[in-house]
């Protein structure tokens, strides 16, 4: 079974779409069956991996509409081994406003991944930047969502509203959604302000914060424009290996922590079997 993973902030530019990339491809690399979902109408995620946004094929615009499925072809294989991708385009756009009279139309995202989840190891899910129906169907269908945080004044703005929609998805929609982390994008060593914005975003989300942050890069802004994550596009640059940590933080994260609360919660469960007998 699939661990559902989706980036979210309602916020543009904060480095949503970098990080669902550069994860995806990490995760990837590292051996893991990964598909990346790309639910922005913008479909940043699509051309970032090398795939023409003006595409005809069925893609998830179709899927969620109801008017393809699985076996019409709308999971593209990358030229990366493990990875794969659920592409987008623009007429993703107006599914918003088509989705509004539909049955369950918060949940059209998750039915629709379902026959998908026994297939890979992780789904990661790219989201619009905003908090409308898209962004909702996106937090109901995860089961965590991993939060970039720009590290300018600004990007404090909206994290409140950001989580008070997750609390209200976890408190009716989707109760098992977790935050899974906060990553800091556009970390500047050099700066005050990008220290203040750190300690700031740890105040509120305390250990969720992510040890590593993702610096500014010149070579991790050009890779999109190649098609391209930025550890294929230039594995020795400082973006490359700033992913490539948090690749090894999130797994962490996901597969070992999640392991050992799941060995826990067995031990637990034996020794009050053993009790009561």
């Amino acid at each position: 079974m699939s661990h559902v993973l989706c980036f979210t902030n309602q916020k543009g530019g904060v480095g949503k779409t970098t990080t669902a990339i550069n994860l995806a491809a990490g995760l990837a690399a590292a051996g893991r069956r990964t598909l990346l979902v790309d639910m922005d109408g913008q479909a940043n995620s699509t051309s970032g991996l090398g795939f023409e946004r003006s595409s005809s094929e069925a893609r998830i615009y179709e899927l969620l509409l109801g008017e393809a499925g699985e076996q019409d072809g709308v999971i593209q294989k990358t030229k990366y081994e493990h990875l794969d991708l659920l592409p987008s385009k623009v007429d993703l756009v107006g599914a918003e406003i088509e989705l509004v009279g539909e049955e369950n139309r918060e949940g059209r995202l998750k039915k629709a991944l379902e026959p998908f989840l026994d297939r890979y190891d992780y789904i990661l899910i790219d989201s619009p930047p905003s908090l409308g129906l898209l962004t909702l169907n996106v937090l109901v269908a995860a089961h965590g969502v991993i939060i970039p945080v720009q590290c300018e004044y600004y990007a404090l703005e909206g994290l409140t509203q950001l989580w008070d929609t997750i609390t209200r998805v976890r408190s009716g929609l989707n109760p098992a959604l977790e935050l899974v982390g906060v990553v800091m994008t556009m970390f500047d060593p050099r700066t005050n302000l990008s220290h203040q914005v750190v300690a700031e975003v740890k105040k509120f989300f305390g250990d969720k914060v992510f040890k590593t942050a993702i610096g500014r890069s010149v070579r991790l802004s050009e890779a999109p424009s190649y098609g391209m994550p930025i550890i294929h596009y230039d594995p020795r640059s400082t973006g490359a290996q700033a992913y490539t940590q948090l690749t090894q933080e999130v797994i962490h994260v996901i597969e070992e922590e999640a392991g050992a609360g799941q060995g826990a919660r067995r031990i637990a469960a034996g020794e009050e079997s053993s009790g009561a007998a």
